[in-house]
């Protein structure tokens, strides 16, 4: 999906300027255009959307119409519960009870304008720590349906004239008066300089910045399943205006994908798939370190304990070790797009994907420690006959691996969020190390950081609905106070404020 936005005028004034067209900014613009106020929306992509294009839109809230349909019975509480179990209450406690109390509403906001839902949510998915109730809820299309939503209601209220957006467009500089934030801006519009009581950070966070992932989430070179335009753009530019950072200093990398051959440092999860959920799958493999030792139950139906062994481990990659009878098991295979054909012709042409017809060999290709990984196979076996209990619990999947020819799959930790971000207040009020709130500056999104609501794990839904939440609260809130900023020419980026202020 590639919406059509019309091309923004120069003229005329606005009430508020939000930075970046995405899942909280989008929102953002809408809920203060709905409020009454006039708002510029600033871009750099060449669309509107942000990470939605390449997000699933997981959506998580208790107590609305679909859970109602269905015979749930969920409460706020109930979340809340279950939020505190899987973030290890290490998420801002006061924006968690702001964004989960404003869900249910926020779906069904979606809902009355006409959000394609998957008939199968609300469910309890897998692919992160689990809810102990079925709430969460996708559109048919992923992020993308989401997008279609906040497309139309963009739409409605730029015909009304209430909300302009410039696409093409980077801000490369912020700056603070006494009075109001500047905002320099390059791209389609030429070098201008904008002035707003009021402007909105929702510029995405920083999971395509490898530079920034070392630095706040302290993250190894990894695999970004990002958008492109996550480059933590708001953050540094919220840094400029003496913005602290929040930050634990740690990433908890999604367990294990497979690295686009093409591009380096990057997945495409919509082409290759790995089937690594205990729960979707029984495992045929063995997970091994660079080492040649296994690190965890591969059946451990905790993706949180799996993730957090996979943090443990130098440069985030492990490898997984097969047999050909392993591909001949009914069931998906490890890769579940492929044919036992294609592990074949993948199998030593791609860097990741080695085959060998001895243990030996196998190790030799994958560059592991052939004593160590044949030790690994015979530990293992032993096991999957039933001579011995696995020493790391395993219960399920009891297939030697003895069956030439033998595969390696090298699987990589992947990004797809950051946990650090920009410091708020429980008014998503930009804050200085003092705690001192910057005037004028808000913050939203994923540029506040997946922290602040998701603590230090993955907890579903809690990324996409908190943007869409407190980004529309925030708008209509900002919407009450903000007043008309001023367009100046590019001449006056030369000029120092002082002097700006007596003209």
């Amino acid at each position: 999906m590639n919406p059509t936005i019309p091309e923004a005028s120069d003229d005329g004034e606005h009430s508020l300027i939000v930075i970046g067209a995405g899942t909280a900014g989008l929102p953002c613009a809408i809920g203060a255009a709905a409020a009454g106020a006039k708002v510029l929306v600033i871009e750099k992509s060449h669309r509107i959307g942000g990470t939605l294009h390449y997000s699933t839109g997981h959506l998580s809230a208790a107590g609305t119409s679909l859970q109602r349909k269905r015979g749930i019975t969920d409460t706020v509480e109930d979340h809340l519960a279950d939020l505190d179990r899987i973030s290890h209450c290490l998420s801002r406690a006061d924006l968690v009870r702001q964004a989960v109390t404003a869900a249910p509403d926020t779906v069904e906001w979606l809902l009355d304008r006409g959000f394609d839902v998957d008939p199968e949510t609300p469910r309890i998915l897998y692919g992160h720590e689990p809810y102990s109730i079925p709430r969460t809820y996708y559109g048919r299309s992923g992020g993308l349906s989401i997008l279609e939503v906040l497309h139309g209601e963009l739409e409605k209220w730029q015909r009304r004239g209430s909300i302009e957006v410039w696409l093409a467009t980077a801000v490369v500089g912020l700056r603070a008066t006494a009075s109001c934030i500047e905002i320099e801006t390059e791209g389609r519009h030429g070098s201008r300089l904008l002035t707003a009581t009021e402007v909105v950070l929702a510029t995405g966070g920083f999971a395509s910045s490898p530079e920034l992932l070392a630095e706040f989430d302290g993250a190894p070179a990894a695999v970004s399943a990002a958008s492109p335009t996550s480059t933590g753009d708001g953050l540094l530019l919220a840094q400029e205006l003496g913005a602290a950072v929040a930050s634990t200093g740690r990433q908890l990398p999604g367990f294990g994908c497979l690295e686009h051959p093409g591009t380096s440092g990057r997945i495409d999860r919509t082409v290759e798939r790995v089937a690594l959920i205990a729960q979707e799958r029984e495992p045929a493999e063995i997970y091994v370190t660079e080492q040649g030792r296994r690190f965890i139950a591969e059946d451990d139906p905790s993706i949180d304990r799996k993730e957090r062994a996979l943090a443990a481990l130098p440069g985030w990659q492990f490898w997984a070790v097969f047999d050909a009878a392993a591909l001949e098991l009914p069931g998906p295979r490890l890769v579940p797009g492929w044919s036992v054909a294609d592990f074949t012709r993948h199998a030593n042409a791609r860097p990741d994907l080695v085959m060998a017809d001895s243990i030996p060999g196998l190790a030799e290709a994958a560059g592991l420690p052939t004593g160590q990984l044949n030790t690994t196979i015979e530990d293992f076996n032993r096991f999957a006959g039933g001579a011995a209990d696995d020493p790391l619990g395993r219960l399920r999947g009891r297939h030697p691996i003895g069956r030439a020819p033998y595969f390696a799959l090298r699987l990589r930790g992947q990004v797809s969020v950051s946990f650090a971000g920009i410091d708020v207040d429980s008014q998503l009020r930009v804050r200085r190390a003092d705690g001192s709130i910057i005037p004028g500056l808000s913050a939203v999104g994923e540029a506040i950081g997946c922290g602040a609501t998701g603590g230090d794990a993955y907890c579903g839904g809690m990324m996409v609905t908190p943007a869409l939440s407190l980004g529309r609260a925030l708008g209509e809130r900002l919407a009450n106070r903000a007043c008309a900023p001023r367009d100046r020419s590019v001449a006056d980026l030369q000029t120092p404020p002082e002097e700006r202020a007596d003209r």
